[in-house]
């Protein structure tokens, strides 16, 4: 896509495309600095959004904001749309995420369509594009909005509270090498306590949640930058090269060196 594209208000990737360099960069433990709108039109998985799993099926439509931890599966019969938002942009989006279903076949024709008129900006661009994309973004916020209203809003209760707010601070801190008692700590419960939780909204405990992050970040930049592997250990807040290393080959089964060489 050219560099006007990438600036333009959405764009768009089919759901495999995401996993097509690695699954790891889909399964593992990431948050983007745009928003994002997942539009499933077949297969099913599971999606882990701010510490909390829940089950997709076809005709699912689910909104992540900007900075939001996320993963979810791309099974080899996943199909739809990932519709990346230009962050900022000059459209109202949910500033929560959304997990909805979408049963009115009517809802299902209106958000495709949508998808279909951007796609066919995109790519032929004709005279305005970009402005007519613009627009476009706008009512799918709009078409967003109305799905949450007409869903209501979700019951949440103290455990995915509190696991939203783990996943917020993991978010802003993963890079300094803390463990799961600083965050405990910082939110003023027990780490057993907040791994009980986690387990309970994700079946896996808070350190689970805390490794997948790192090594997702470790995992990108081995793959898209040329940093020694020493200066990516000291930007993750490992103690050494070394313990980062064994750590990564704990997870991964691989060396750093190994898995940049295959990436």
């Amino acid at each position: 896509m050219s560099d006007s594209a990438s600036l333009a208000a959405v764009r768009l990737v089919a759901i495999p495309r995401l996993a097509a360099a690695g699954r790891w960069r889909v399964e593992a433990m990431r948050s983007l600095c745009e928003p994002m709108l997942l539009w499933f039109t077949a297969g099913q998985g599971r999606i882990t959004v701010a510490g909390a799993t829940r089950g997709y099926s076809a005709r699912t439509a689910i909104f992540i904001p900007a900075g939001t931890m996320h993963g979810f599966e791309v099974g080899p019969q996943s199909r739809g749309t990932a519709v990346f938002f230009t962050r900022g942009g000059p459209f109202l989006l949910p500033l929560q995420p959304q997990h909805l279903p979408v049963r009115d076949p009517a809802a299902q024709q209106e958000l495709s369509r949508m998808l279909d008129e951007i796609a066919r900006e995109i790519e032929t661009r004709p005279l305005a594009w970009e402005r007519a994309l613009v627009h476009q973004a706008g009512l799918l916020g709009i078409w967003l909005e109305r799905q949450v209203a007409q869903r209501g809003a979700e019951p949440q209760d103290a455990s995915r509270r509190l696991v939203a707010r783990y996943t917020m601070l993991l978010e802003r801190e993963f890079r300094r090498g803390l463990g799961v008692g600083h965050f405990a700590g910082e939110l003023g419960v027990t780490p057993t306590h907040l791994s009980r939780c986690c387990r309970q909204t994700c079946g896996r405990p808070a350190s689970a949640l805390l490794h997948d992050r790192v090594l997702f970040e470790a995992r990108r930049m081995l793959a898209e930058t040329d940093l020694p592997v020493h200066r990516i250990a000291e930007s993750l807040g490992f103690t050494s090269p070394a313990y980062f290393t064994r750590a990564f080959g704990h997870l991964t089964g691989q060396s750093p060196s190994a898995f940049r060489r295959a990436s």
